[in-house]
């Protein structure tokens, strides 16, 4: 008599593998998709301003040795900002995927962990105790807030428990809470630290020095490392626990790795620009979208829809209002907003 369980498990086995490739194709074409979109919002962004150059100025600027107002523009103004919104925008689009695998839950945010509310405090704090006014000067501050907000949420978990994250969820949430709270305290006891504050709370690019991208690269290179590195196990996990040990998969490990992974990735966005609401909860929603749940495959499309996504909210900041501009992080909230609203009622394809 003849075995159809048995015959079904290969034809069951080779159809999921060929759903996987098909998966792995369709994120290596939008990825290069999203390449060729990202090089022209660089090209736009090195040309749009107060005083916009064309495209043949901005190429003749990079590959010569012009020393006029084109190159100045270009190497001393754009160029330091540009590179500072494809930092950010690139960290909190992998960070979005990390957090939401980790929560497993799709409204999971990259600031749930405090970070956004740590780096507040940081910047407060040096603007109303040690004087800093500028973002080069912010930036050591608030990447020490949003750390430190980090290693308190983990302390306040469980440490016999750190694989459960509804924990480690709360206790973001409860942290930023409070932390929050002694952000209003001080910029409401100081006029002069809150006028300073409020630029930097917006989310802005304007006037980055050159050297904040540099000085922050190697945190969002760990960052991106240890994302890669952790991928595999968040995948498994997404099998639930049990299942997920019986693979050889340590989840409170998985949960320990990612999680110091998002810290890493969101206090260097966080640090540079400032809190910008919606990039990575709705590159999670996007890349889950067309590349389904899968963390291995979702990162880079991930890394490069933030980049393009932050960057474009540059760029449609400086248009809008010329000859002054818009904040980038004003622009993510008023389009970001809509459009997570839109793929969250959107029935699935």
């Amino acid at each position: 008599m003849l075995d159809l369980s048995a015959a079904a498990q290969p034809a069951t086995a080779a159809h999921l593998f060929q759903r996987r490739r098909r998966a792995q194709r369709r994120a290596t074409g939008l990825t290069l998709v999203a390449l060729v979109v990202l090089l022209g919002l660089v090209v736009a962004s090195l040309a749009v301003g107060s005083r916009a150059l064309s495209p043949v100025d901005v190429m003749s600027a990079l590959f010569s040795d012009r020393r006029d107002a084109v190159g100045v523009i270009v190497f001393e103004l754009r160029i330091p900002r540009t590179l500072t919104a494809l930092l950010a925008g690139s960290c909190l689009g992998v960070a979005g995927v990390l957090m939401q695998a980790v929560a497993r839950n799709p409204l999971a945010d990259p600031g749930l962990l405090g970070v956004n509310a740590g780096a507040a405090v940081g910047v407060v704090v040096a603007i109303a105790f040690f004087g800093v006014g500028t973002a080069a000067g912010y930036v050591w501050f608030a990447f020490a807030g949003a750390a430190g907000a980090a290693l308190l949420v983990n302390a306040a978990a469980r440490p016999g428990r750190r694989g459960d994250t509804i924990g480690l969820v709360l206790a973001g949430v409860a942290l930023s809470a409070c932390l929050g709270a002694v952000v209003r305290i001080i910029t409401l006891a100081d006029d002069d630290t809150f006028e300073s504050f409020r630029f930097w709370a917006v989310g802005s690019f304007e006037r980055r020095d050159p050297d904040v991208a540099a000085q922050l690269l190697p945190f969002a290179i760990a960052g991106v490392v240890l994302a890669a590195a952790v991928a595999r196990g968040l995948d498994q996990l997404q099998l639930g626990a049990d299942l997920s040990r019986s693979l050889g998969v340590s989840p409170a490990a998985v949960v320990v790795v990612a999680g110091t992974a998002i810290t890493l990735l969101c206090a260097v966005a966080t640090s540079a620009a400032g809190p910008l609401a919606f990039i990575g909860l709705l590159v999670a929603h996007l890349v889950r979208r067309v590349v389904g749940r899968g963390v291995r495959t979702s990162l880079p499309l991930a890394a490069l829809t933030g980049a393009a996504l932050t960057l474009a909210s540059d760029v449609i900041g400086r248009t809008i209002a010329l000859p002054g501009e818009v904040e980038a992080g004003i622009v993510a909230a008023f389009v970001g907003a809509p459009l997570l609203l839109w793929l969250v009622v959107r029935k699935p394809s």
